[in-house]
């Protein structure tokens, strides 16, 4: 019962450590004779990788996935799609003086509580650079995506940098890629810059939500009570390092509305119904709506800060931690293409569930 394995047909597996040889992914369930080649999973890797700006990690890591089987002549086979991403810029000195120290605000005391042994060096198996195997996963997940629902895309960004909002006013699709925080919002990336300035500077960090817009995915994915495609989504969400909550659609905020707001009415429009508005984050009793499937996440701020922390050691002594080393002020920055990889599995993952249990296409017509 490791449970590193997630997903229903379409399953992923990672494995690796921060400080180890290499990390990588086994991807199971992926259909035949789809074109897959590596430099398909690149360009998702190099959205994530540490060190492209002075507001993440100096961690300088390229990368560079390899895909060591389930592919013949560019295309999937259907077995087993064994990925290798090798780590290259590891600094595990960096550590050895809180070996024997639990990090506030880090796994170090739970992995010990429960296994009475962990790798110290940057966190090991709980290290964020575990989720470079999940974007190299989800690259697999959108080429897959890509011949069965052409229309179909998923774009992730951020919505909130500690206190500070984007302004929906201000919403613009093609300023995501622009700015180095994946903001939609070009003056509130601006005011970010220097923010997050400051917080660097002091060795501090702060948290951060993230949004994931899937738009074109076919209405009917996902199932009743314990196959639901937003309790999937929430879970592949929060399985993220330092995710902390998730939200469907208007999530949290729904509580403060009526039903008369909360409520998306339906018409009948020239294709079919129509809703008025999407309230429900494209999502009702666990089966999508046609509309976009809107999903937020919560990211706590990165807890290696230069601040000493009170703490204890292995043999129960009061003590302080200083965390050195390289790490991200805003991990909510790289958490985007990891939140998009994880919805790309999701999502893929019950239009397969969908279409071994009902075909093609809903079944229900309307009109």
């Amino acid at each position: 019962m490791s449970l590193n394995t997630f997903g229903h047909l379409f399953r992923i597996t990672t494995w690796g450590e921060s400080h180890g040889p290499a990390i990588g992914a086994t991807v199971d369930g992926c259909p035949p004779g789809v074109p897959l080649e590596a430099a398909m999973l690149q360009r998702w890797l190099d959205r994530r990788r540490p060190g492209q700006s002075r507001y993440t990690t100096q961690r300088r890591e390229a990368d560079e996935v390899e895909i060591l089987s389930g592919v013949y002549e560019g295309q999937t086979t259907g077995t087993p799609i064994q990925l290798l991403i090798r780590n290259t810029d590891q600094r595990s000195k960096d550590y050895g003086d809180i070996a024997g120290k639990f990090r506030p605000g880090h796994a170090d005391i739970t992995y010990w509580l429960k296994y009475g042994i962990r790798d110290p060096r940057g966190g090991g198996r709980s290290s964020a650079r575990e989720t470079a195997s999940r974007v190299a996963a989800g690259g697999v997940a959108r080429e897959v995506l890509k011949a069965l629902v052409p229309g179909l895309k998923i774009t992730g960004y951020m919505v909130q940098m500690g206190p500070h909002e984007i302004d929906r006013a201000r919403f613009d699709w093609e300023e995501i890629s622009r700015n180095p925080f994946w903001a939609p919002d070009a003056a509130a990336a601006a005011d970010w810059a220097v923010y997050l300035d400051g917080l660097r500077k002091a060795g501090s960090s702060v948290g951060a939500v993230v949004e994931v817009t899937i738009s074109g995915a076919p209405p009917g994915l996902g199932a009743p009570v314990y196959g639901k495609l937003d309790a999937d989504l929430a879970a592949a969400m929060m399985s993220i390092n330092a995710v902390k909550g998730v939200e469907i659609g208007e999530g949290m905020a729904a509580a403060r509305l009526t039903g008369e707001a909360n409520a998306d009415e339906i018409r009948m429009g020239a294709n079919g119904p129509e809703f008025g508005s999407n309230h429900a984050g494209g999502i009702l009793g666990g089966i999508s709506t046609g509309q976009d499937i809107v999903v937020r996440f919560a990211v706590k701020p990165t807890s290696s800060i230069l601040t000493p922390r009170k703490t204890v050691t292995r043999s129960g002594e009061n003590t302080e931690i200083v965390t050195k080393g390289r790490h991200d002020p805003c991990v909510g920055i790289r958490a985007v293409p990891v939140g998009e990889a994880m919805a790309a599995c999701v999502i893929l993952d019950h239009l397969l569930l969908h279409r071994a249990q009902v075909g093609e296409g809903p079944r229900g017509r309307i009109g």
